[in-house]
């Protein structure tokens, strides 16, 4: 019964030091609600309550994530083509080299033949 009076009050303390570490290091563009200034008295006043507050409505999540056990559902969704030969640009851009390719052996061809020279080879 003794160490249960004296862990309850250390957790309660060190919930109250985390929270207001946190809201005065987090980045202020990511303080919902209320001024940062706001969220630190809130916390001393009311330390369980206004800590819950803080990290339930208070601060915005990081971006989810991308990797590991606990994936987030839209993370997981295409939003756009996954594999080159899906992206409809990259097969555009395919046919277009080809056709260049095939124009230039034509030419090569036309070329040969005005200089008379039907095997490809060069004179000299």
């Amino acid at each position: 019964m003794a160490l249960l009076r004296l862990i309850v009050p250390l957790i309660y303390t060190a919930f109250l030091v985390f929270t207001i570490v946190d809201v005065v290091t987090i980045d202020p563009g990511r303080v919902r609600h209320l001024p940062k200034f706001t969220w630190v008295i809130l916390a001393i006043i009311l330390p369980l309550i206004g800590g819950l507050l803080w990290f339930w409505v208070g601060r915005e999540p990081l971006e989810p994530r991308e990797h590991g056990r606990y994936v987030t559902p839209t993370v997981t969704r295409r939003t756009g083509p996954g594999a080159p030969d899906d992206d409809p640009e990259f097969l555009h851009r395919l046919s277009r080299e080809a056709a260049q390719e095939e124009r230039i052996r034509q030419l090569e061809e036309r070329l040969r033949e005005i200089d008379g020279d039907p095997d490809g080879k060069t004179k000299e």
